[in-house]
């Protein structure tokens, strides 16, 4: 993820980041959830937000996205426990974390394709991950973690503020005390929004970026119709997830070279802890 968003940078181009793939949400995008009609919990029925077809792009999307990966990795060496990965996709991230601390890296995703994608580029690279197909609203591990990390804007495809309490309230839950939660996310550009929108991109494959700003929604449509859905956050969004999740915020960055956050920034970098 680069710390600036311009239109002449394909990946993302949009102020929406690469696929955040591997996340899910319930129901429709923008319909409430229906009652169990019969007694009893409801289990979660992961409906994807975006389409698998996304899968066999990715590493074109992504190919260019790199200055995230040196953020992330000086986090899991100062790790003292397991260090997870929500949303691993096909191991973009946590492959060179692996590599460089000598860590084993629990990477959830509910996508099979990218995790089949993920385990088959660590056979190439020799390197072990603990790869989980799972959502991380449903987060349980089986030792408290040191680190978890949710890269490339993935949050982002939890649509509503129950989705993401949830998300945060078991990661808070799985984490040691002084353990670390970090992730980051655009800051929506109402102009560059305005700009784009419905515009046809040709680079790096044909697609179409549609804003549903009454619903803080970006959606991505494929020439032949599959789509991604992300929704986007506030700064204030965020720091009220942080609070009531019990966690504590230790920095907000403009970036990944720990540059402060101003007016004019266009990624939130968050690093909390339990």
């Amino acid at each position: 993820m680069r710390t600036t968003v311009s239109p002449d940078e394909p990946s993302d181009a949009w102020n929406a980041g690469p696929p955040p793939f591997g996340n899910t949400s319930e129901g429709s995008p923008g319909r409430p959830k229906m009652p169990s009609k019969s007694p009893g919990p409801t289990p979660t029925v992961a409906r994807m937000s975006w389409d698998e077809a996304f899968s066999d792009l990715y590493e074109a999307w992504s190919h260019s996205v790199t200055a995230d990966i040196g953020f992330y990795t000086d986090l899991a060496r100062q790790a003292d426990g397991p260090v997870v990965e929500l949303a691993v996709g096909n191991g973009r991230v946590a492959l060179p974390i692996a590599q460089t601390t000598g860590k084993t890296v629990i990477g959830l995703d509910t996508s099979a394709a990218m995790l089949d994608q993920a385990r088959a580029k660590a056979g190439e690279a020799g390197v072990t991950l603990d790869l989980r197909q799972s959502d991380m609203r449903d987060l349980a591990l089986g030792e408290p973690a040191g680190l978890i990390y949710c890269p490339a804007r993935a949050l982002l495809h939890l649509p509503t503020w129950a989705d993401r309490r949830r998300t945060f309230e078991a990661v808070a839950g799985n984490l040691r005390p002084g353990g670390r939660f970090a992730w980051n996310a655009f800051a929506f550009d109402h102009a560059l929004a305005a700009g784009l929108d419905g515009r046809r991109q040709d680079e790096p494959f044909g697609h179409r970026v549609h804003y549903a700003v009454g619903d803080n929604r970006i959606d991505i449509v494929l020439d032949g119709g599959a789509t991604s859905s992300l929704w986007w956050a506030t700064r204030n969004e965020w720091l009220g997830l942080i609070d009531v999740s019990g966690l504590s915020l230790e920095a907000l960055y403009g970036g990944f070279d720990g540059e402060a956050f101003r007016d004019d920034s266009r990624e939130y970098v968050f690093v909390t802890r339990r």
